[in-house]
């Protein structure tokens, strides 16, 4: 009897073992980074890859348009806001607003990278991202062609878009040409997008 019991003790804990295994393989399956992101990666002219020295900042056109509202005083800087801001009026500042273009800034004062990470549009068969350069007036202007379409690997760890890169091309500010490397944009974190700047490495 006490054999039996010991048995089914052991029984019952060998189960109880596998489960929480399964459990854990089943959870641990989903990707640990669950956003898509397209991976840019710096080169020179020539192709020999770089850290780039000037600190930029993208931001990405949406539709539509938006309202901002422009506060000055003299002997301060103009600010610019999203929204009214009653405290600026009641200090002195005198206030306008206009309608401005919906740009939503992707990656922010990049300095001395080597590549940049940007999320692409769920609805949008082109994208239009805009470069600005800290040491220069230009900027530089990519358009991305590409596919979205819907992924599930296991149901737990839901639906996301991957997508399908299908042209690119920029104007020439500071990029000397741009080019699709690996097309496909998913986990993998490939490195989807070259773009070659103007000059050589030294």
């Amino acid at each position: 009897m006490q054999k039996l019991r010991t048995v089914t003790l052991t029984l019952i804990i060998g189960f109880s073992v596998i489960s929480m295994l399964l459990a854990g393989c089943s959870s641990n399956n989903c990707p640990l980074e669950s956003t898509v992101l397209c991976n840019f990666h710096f080169y020179d002219s020539e192709g020999t890859a770089i850290s780039y020295g000037d600190t930029i900042t993208v931001t990405t056109l949406l539709p539509g348009y938006k309202t901002v509202y422009i506060y000055r005083k003299f002997g301060m800087p103009t600010l610019t806001l999203d929204h009214p801001d009653q405290q600026l009026t009641e200090s002195g500042y005198t206030m306008s607003q206009m309608e401005t273009r919906k740009d939503s800034v992707l990656v922010n004062k990049l300095a001395g990278q080597s590549s940049m990470q940007v999320p692409l549009s769920y609805f949008n068969a082109t994208d239009t991202l805009i470069v600005n350069y800290a040491s220069i007036s230009r900027n530089d202007t990519i358009y991305i062609g590409h596919n979205g379409y819907p992924y599930v690997d296991l149901p737990e760890c839901g639906t996301h878009v991957f997508h399908k890169l299908s042209s690119i091309s920029s104007t020439d500010a500071a990029i000397d040409h741009i080019e699709i490397n690996k097309p496909d944009v998913n986990y993998e974190g490939n490195e989807n997008i070259r773009i070659f700047f103007n000059g050589t490495a030294q």
